[in-house]
């Protein structure tokens, strides 16, 4: 998978893998991760799929409706990516934090969904619930912050709700936080997400 990775001044640091929105690249989110942790190397990653030309992480049938098909072997992908990845660059395969915006946080949250140990924790700007009907792993010892807006027009309020429950359900450590606007990543979102991280990590 097309990618930079940048070895951070502390290796105890978790790595921050950057998972960017529909149309983004792997340059996109870089300057999140400095506002999370400058201490911490991180691992952007450009999705694998085209939609009229721009780069995501898995297929959609239509707005809201996800290739549940292509999203499984997507996630796949990327996980073996990790591993490929944390072997290459030296860096603990354990200690992963995702932060991802839009259809990156899709992709986060299906990590969280299908692999108990892909990730330690994620940060999620505007995500969806990534499938239904499945059992989640056991999430304990995970810490999630999930970013929403009270007008997302892309992920209704109730959507947030709920994916907040399913993971709470799977014992992760849930922080729903919530902005008065729509599916825009705001500047306020990113300090609520950096202080929660600077808690919890």
């Amino acid at each position: 998978m097309k990618h930079i990775f940048q070895q951070g001044p502390n290796k105890d640091k978790p790595t921050l893998l950057l998972l960017h929105g529909t149309g983004g690249t792997e340059e996109d989110l870089i300057p999140l991760a400095g506002k999370i942790d400058e201490e911490a190397s991180y691992l952007s990653v450009r999705g694998n799929v085209l939609e009229n030309g721009m780069p995501r992480f898995f297929r959609r049938l239509a707005e809201g409706v996800f290739d549940e098909e292509d999203l499984v072997f997507r996630t796949k992908e990327l996980s073996n990516f990790l591993d490929e990845a944390a072997e290459k660059y030296q860096f603990d395969r354990k200690n992963i934090v995702a932060i991802g915006y839009s259809n990156g946080a899709n992709i986060a949250a299906s990590l969280l969904f299908h692999y108990q140990h892909a990730l330690k924790g994620a940060i999620l700007h505007h995500p969806m619930v990534p499938r239904r009907g499945i059992d989640l792993p056991v999430l304990a010892g995970k810490s999630i912050f999930i970013g929403a807006g009270t007008n997302d027009p892309i992920c209704p309020a109730a959507e947030s709700e709920e994916l907040a429950s399913l993971l709470k359900n799977a014992k992760a450590e849930v922080h729903l936080h919530w902005e008065n606007f729509g599916h825009q990543l705001t500047f306020q979102e990113v300090e609520a997400a950096a202080k929660w991280y600077q808690q919890k990590f």
